[in-house]
């Protein structure tokens, strides 16, 4: 009974420790591999941006994004808000980029939007403000 009481012990041990273990890989894989993450979203805008010639045309070639800076100096969070908006989820991205050109800096805003058939979020625009003079702001995508 004594055995049989400490083979059910390790039992239930190991059982939490696969929920534990399932419960994070859902939110890594959620997180990173989600159409619905912002990380996700900030890869596609960020890929548009690269892939636009006037973005390129005032940055240069090399185009790298970042987020906002963290008390430890990282640039890694981009800044996002989710809101429902008529019953339909809606996300606001905000994200810098700087290219090869020097001390030219941008700030991009991306907004998103669930399409409620395929619950997927679609992008409604993607503007880039020029940070440097001359200022000015280049639209991407304007799905409004």
């Amino acid at each position: 009974v004594k055995e049989a009481g400490r083979d059910f012990t390790y039992f239930i041990v190991v059982l939490v420790g696969i929920g534990v273990t399932g419960g994070l890989f859902y939110v890594i894989f959620k997180e990173l591999f989600s159409s619905s993450s912002p990380s996700k979203i900030y890869g596609d805008a960020l890929k548009k941006c690269r892939s636009h010639p006037e973005i390129i045309g005032v940055f240069g070639e090399s185009i790298k994004g970042y987020g906002e800076a963290t008390r430890r100096g990282r640039r890694q969070f981009v800044s996002h808000i989710e809101y429902v908006k008529d019953g339909l989820k809606y996300m606001r991205l905000k994200f810098y980029i700087e290219g090869s050109e020097p001390g030219k800096q941008g700030t991009v805003h991306v907004e998103v939007k669930e399409n409620p058939e395929s619950g997927r979020f679609e992008v409604r625009y993607i503007f880039v403000d020029v940070d440097t003079y001359p200022r000015r702001t280049i639209v991407i995508e304007d799905n409004r």
